[in-house]
């Protein structure tokens, strides 16, 4: 099973200087999956959707989190 290390893409693309720069990232991902055999593709969904949920549960923990004190930044 191939290793999707979608945190780099995810970096990235915050990281991203511009627009264009974050479609050219996100154009990355989507040829990644399109040259993936058949067989890949579910394993590629499942990975992303996982991190995804990760992610935002992530962000959603720091957002609470900033309220409960206050909501100051």
């Amino acid at each position: 099973m191939p290793d999707f290390d979608f945190k780099q893409y995810h970096y990235r693309s915050i990281n991203a200087a511009s627009d264009a720069e974050r479609a050219a990232i996100n154009q990355e991902l989507k040829d990644m999956y399109a040259a993936l055999p058949d067989e890949e593709k579910e394993t590629f969904n499942r990975v992303l959707q996982a991190f995804l949920a990760k992610e935002m549960g992530r962000l959603k923990s720091n957002y609470e989190s900033m309220q409960g004190s206050g909501g100051a930044n």
